[in-house]
């Protein structure tokens, strides 16, 4: 069965009129129930998680700044956010979420959050939207497990990971992918182990072969225990930050090819959603909701 971690404080309300599309965390798990890919055993509601597991990626004055909500104005103004108490609450359930899923995917096969991808974290400051690195702590949990080697990081958000990239940096035990907007946020990218930059316009078809060539020679070369898989949907078109041209079909077939390449070696899989912030709050949930139809069909169709 596909886990997805997802509660009610997902779609944390912000300040009428800011960009960030909160309701697409409330709308997406009603669609997914409606049409019949998830049922409420499918999702599970995170615990936060630990500050023990926290301060194995973050800086604890950076913790204890969010936990205070004492960011400098500077400092939050770079996250995007208005910082708050229940925002910071939400972050925590998120990243327990991926934590959580972890233990779900080395069950199963695969599992999910309707959340994170905080990517641009860093250890001692929030970036972009991200408060903290969810996929960086999932990674410093799952590599505490011993079965767990070697950590495949592929980040198909619009944007560069540049959080992740630079906590890992030197890090041989986890490998960070980034296919991205070349010339999109943020303006100075850091080094991933691979990165591939897109340039403006990117379609379906130049998009598609970029990852078939890079993908399937990167799993066998990296021989990953445990994959985290970025799933963004800015890479759409109509995204209002994005700068590539992707259709909702072009995303879909992303997330197929991925998840079929995974399968075909059975390796487990954490996936999170990641950004999308087309002007149609219907295209976001519509892409977003494909990659979990997609990853239904994949791993628990027969």
């Amino acid at each position: 069965m596909l886990k997805i971690a997802w509660n009610q404080n997902y779609a944390h309300p912000l300040p009428e009129g800011h960009r960030f599309p909160m309701e697409k965390y409330a709308l997406l798990p009603r669609q997914l129930t409606y049409e019949g890919t998830a049922t409420g055993e499918n999702f599970f509601s995170p615990t936060p998680v630990s500050e023990e597991l926290i301060l194995g990626i973050h800086d604890a004055n950076y913790l204890q700044k969010l936990k205070s909500c004492t960011l400098t104005r500077k400092e939050e103004r770079a996250t995007g956010f208005p910082l708050s108490q229940g925002l910071v609450q939400r972050e925590l359930e998120i990243t327990g979420g991926t934590v959580q899923a972890v233990d779900f995917a080395l069950e199963n096969g695969i599992a999910a959050n309707i959340a994170g991808g905080t990517h641009h974290a860093y250890r001692d400051r929030g970036e972009g939207f991200c408060l903290l690195n969810d996929i960086a702590i999932g990674s410093h949990y799952a590599l505490q497990k011993s079965e767990i080697k070697q950590i495949l990081v592929v980040d198909l958000d619009v944007h560069q990971g540049n959080g992740t990239a630079k906590i890992f940096e030197g890090d041989n035990r986890v490998f960070t992918f980034s296919m991205h907007g070349a010339k999109n946020y943020p303006l100075h990218k850091e080094k991933s182990d691979l990165d591939i930059g897109l340039p403006d316009k990117t379609e379906d078809l130049a998009y598609l072969k970029v990852l078939r060539e890079h993908l399937p020679d990167l799993l066998d070369r990296v021989k990953p225990d445990l994959v985290f898989f970025l799933s963004g949907v800015d890479v759409l078109e109509t995204d209002k930050l994005g700068r590539l041209a992707l259709t909702i079909d072009g995303c879909k077939q992303r997330d197929a090819f991925f998840f079929r390449e995974l399968r075909h070696r059975d390796l487990p899989v954490v996936f999170n959603m990641g950004g999308g912030y087309s002007k149609k709050i219907s295209d976001i949930v519509e892409a977003h909701a494909n990659t979990f139809r997609v990853a239904q069909d994949v791993y628990f169709t027969y």
